[in-house]
């Protein structure tokens, strides 16, 4: 499946918000955002006026976007999401949520969500004792994600674990820093996925046409 290769932080700076796709310098002054508040591009200045197709299409791509995702994919979490009970637009963001690279990224195994995504299938994650190497995966609550026990001196995840207290580590799940695991407790609700903010409503909207 073809991924998105160039700078991250452009795709910050097309949709004005912070994203968090670039670790650690999200949280600097180097931030695109905090630089170059604008979009990017020769007329990326410039005042445009901006529908309401264009509001509904720039929270999709912003979701997409955070979790690293393709149209045809996204679209299959959002046809799952209003086949769920409740209320599509959250189901859409607890089923996201779920996604083993996802819960990597939250647990602080890895300072990005395409960090995290490359570590799962490169193997270095087990799920209930079994290796499991599909970033797409979704856990459930009582999963116990863990590191692999090879894996457990390699720089790359002690750095992202010691710097993990900068973001936080949601209510939802427990991390045992010692033992290099995490324990999914529930799913998340709506009211602690804050981090970016999103309005999914208008990504239901959009699809509703």
């Amino acid at each position: 499946m073809a991924r998105y290769s160039g700078a991250v932080c452009r795709q910050c700076r097309r949709e004005s918000a912070k994203l968090f796709l670039k670790g650690d310098r999200c949280y600097t002054d180097k931030c695109a955002i905090e630089r170059r508040n604008y979009a990017p591009g020769q007329h990326g200045q410039r005042r445009t006026k901006v529908t309401e197709y264009g509001l509904q299409l720039r929270e999709k791509q912003k979701v997409k976007r955070t979790y690293g995702l393709q149209e045809k994919q996204f679209r299959l979490y959002f046809a799952k999401a209003d086949r769920m009970k409740g209320v599509t637009g959250e189901n859409l963001l607890v089923l996201l949520e779920r996604r083993l690279d996802s819960i990597a990224y939250r647990l602080g195994f890895s300072v990005s969500r395409s960090q995290a995504r490359t570590l799962v299938r490169h193997g270095h994650f087990h799920v209930n004792g079994s290796k499991v190497n599909i970033p797409s995966y979704l856990v459930r609550p009582g999963d116990v994600v863990e590191l692999r026990e090879k894996s457990r001196e390699i720089v790359t995840f002690n750095e992202a674990l010691d710097s993990v207290m900068r973001r936080g580590v949601p209510s939802w799940v427990e991390l045992d820093r010692e033992k290099f695991k995490g324990t999914i407790k529930a799913l998340p609700v709506r009211d602690e996925l804050t981090t970016p903010e999103f309005q999914e409503q208008l990504i239901v909207e959009l699809y509703s046409k």
